[in-house]
C-alpha cells in the first residue's frame, strides 16, 4: 500500500490466508444449506397441498355418490332389479325352470306371504323404498326356489342311490368334510352384522347335500369293466375252484382271453396298483365317499396310482395272476370295504347272464 509517498507492502501469513478461506467456504456451505432448506420446504407443502386436494376430490366423490343414491332411490332400485332379472335368467338356462311351489311336506320355507306384507308396510311408511322392498320380497323367493330344486335333485339322486341298494345316509355319512382342506377363514355373511339368514344358509346346507349324492351317482359303476359274453363266477356263496368247499365269492369273475381290455366301471381315481395276495395284479379306483371297485388276476397295467380315470378308460388287461384257474377278471365293488353285489350296477349297463359254477374260468 502506498503511504506518504512510499510503497509499503503488508504481509499476510498462510495461516491467516487459510483462516480466511476457511471463513468464505462456511459462509457459502451456510447459504447452500439455507436454500436446500427453502427448496425441501417448499416440495413438501406442494406435495402436502396435492394430498390434501386429492382426499378433497375423494370426499366430493363419495358424497355426490351418496347424495345421488339419496336424491334417487327409484334408479338404485332399478338397477338392483336388472341385476336381479340377470340372475335369474342365467340361472334359467343353466339349470331351468325353478320350482315355485311349497309343496306340503318340504322343509323349505315360504317367505311369499311375510315379504308381501313387508312390501305393503314398507310400501306406506316409506313410499321411496316400496321398490327396494319389492327386490327384496324377489330375492327371498329366488332363494326359495333354489332351495327346492336342490332338494328335489338330491332325492332323485337318492332314489337312483337307494334303486341299487345303496343307503344314501351311508353314503353321506362316509363323507369326512375335515380331510384335506385348508385354506384362510372366508366367513360368509348375509348382513353387516356377520350373521347368515337362515333361508339363505338352508340353501348352502342344500346344495351341499345335493352335490354329495350327485357325486355319489356319478361314481356308481355303470359300465361293464369287460366286454365278454358272461360272467363265469357270481357273487356270494360257491363252491370254491381250488378246494371244493363253501366258500364267499367277493366279486363277479368276467371270463376271456389273456390281453382282452379292462375298462374302468365309472370315474375315479386310482388308489392301487400293485400285487395284493389272492388277486395278483390288482388295480383299485375309488370313486368317492367310501366307494371303490378292484380289478384282479390282471396281466398288464395301463393306468398308474393317482391317475385319474373316466368310465370306460382302459386300465389294464385280463389274465390269470394271483389265485386264479384261468384268464378272466375279478371284479368287486366295496363300500368302505364292504363287498356290495356288483349285478345291480352292471345290469343299468349291460345285460350279462351267469354261466353254471364249475365252468373254466373261476376264481377268486
Amino acid at each position: 500500500m502506498r503511504s506518504q509517498g512510499q510503497v509499503r507492502f503488508i504481509k499476510i501469513s498462510s495461516r491467516v490466508q487459510m483462516i480466511g478461506a476457511g471463513l468464505a467456504a462456511a459462509l457459502l456451505a451456510v447459504w447452500l444449506v439455507t436454500m436446500a432448506a427453502m427448496a425441501i420446504s417448499s416440495i413438501l407443502s406442494t406435495r402436502d397441498r396435492m394430498a390434501l386436494l386429492d382426499r378433497e376430490a375423494k370426499i366430493a366423490s363419495a358424497e355426490s355418490r351418496v347424495t345421488a343414491y339419496r336424491g334417487d332411490l327409484d334408479k338404485v332400485a332399478d338397477d338392483l332389479g336388472k341385476r336381479q332379472d340377470f340372475i335369474e335368467q342365467v340361472t334359467k338356462a343353466h339349470l331351468g325352470e325353478l320350482p315355485q311351489d311349497a309343496r306340503a311336506g318340504e322343509t323349505v320355507s315360504d317367505s311369499s306371504g311375510a315379504a308381501a306384507e313387508t312390501v305393503k308396510k314398507v310400501s306406506t311408511s316409506l313410499p321411496e323404498a316400496g321398490n327396494l322392498a319389492r327386490i327384496e320380497a324377489r330375492q327371498l323367493a329366488f332363494v326359495e326356489s333354489l332351495t327346492r330344486l336342490a332338494d328335489r335333485r338330491a332325492a332323485q339322486a337318492s332314489a337312483r342311490l337307494a334303486s341299487l341298494g345303496l343307503n344314501p345316509q351311508v353314503m353321506l355319512a362316509a363323507v369326512d368334510n375335515r380331510a384335506a382342506q385348508g385354506g384362510p377363514l372366508l366367513r360368509l355373511a348375509t348382513g353387516r352384522d356377520g350373521k347368515i339368514d337362515p333361508r339363505f344358509q338352508r340353501l348352502g346346507l342344500s346344495l351341499a347335500r345335493m352335490d354329495t349324492l350327485e357325486r355319489s351317482v356319478r361314481g356308481i359303476p355303470q359300465v361293464l369293466p369287460a366286454s365278454l359274453e358272461y360272467i363265469s363266477s357270481g357273487f356270494g356263496y360257491r363252491a370254491d375252484p381250488f378246494t371244493g368247499g363253501g366258500a364267499f365269492h367277493a366279486g363277479l369273475d368276467f371270463k376271456g382271453p389273456v390281453g382282452a381290455p379292462i375298462y374302468a366301471a365309472a370315474r375315479g381315481v386310482v388308489s392301487f396298483a400293485g400285487i395284493k395276495s389272492g388277486y395278483g395284479n390288482c388295480i383299485e379306483v375309488d370313486h368317492g365317499n367310501g366307494l371303490m371297485t378292484r380289478y384282479a388276476h390282471m396281466s398288464r397295467f395301463a393306468a398308474q396310482l393317482g391317475q385319474s380315470v373316466k368310465s370306460g378308460d382302459v386300465i389294464g388287461a385280463i389274465g390269470s395272476t394271483g389265485r386264479s384257474t384261468g384268464p378272466h377278471l375279478h371284479f368287486e365293488v366295496r363300500l368302505n370295504d364292504q363287498p356290495l353285489n356288483p349285478r345291480p350296477f352292471l345290469e343299468a349297463a349291460s345285460h350279462v347272464s351267469e354261466v353254471p359254477r364249475g365252468s373254466a374260468g373261476n376264481g377268486r
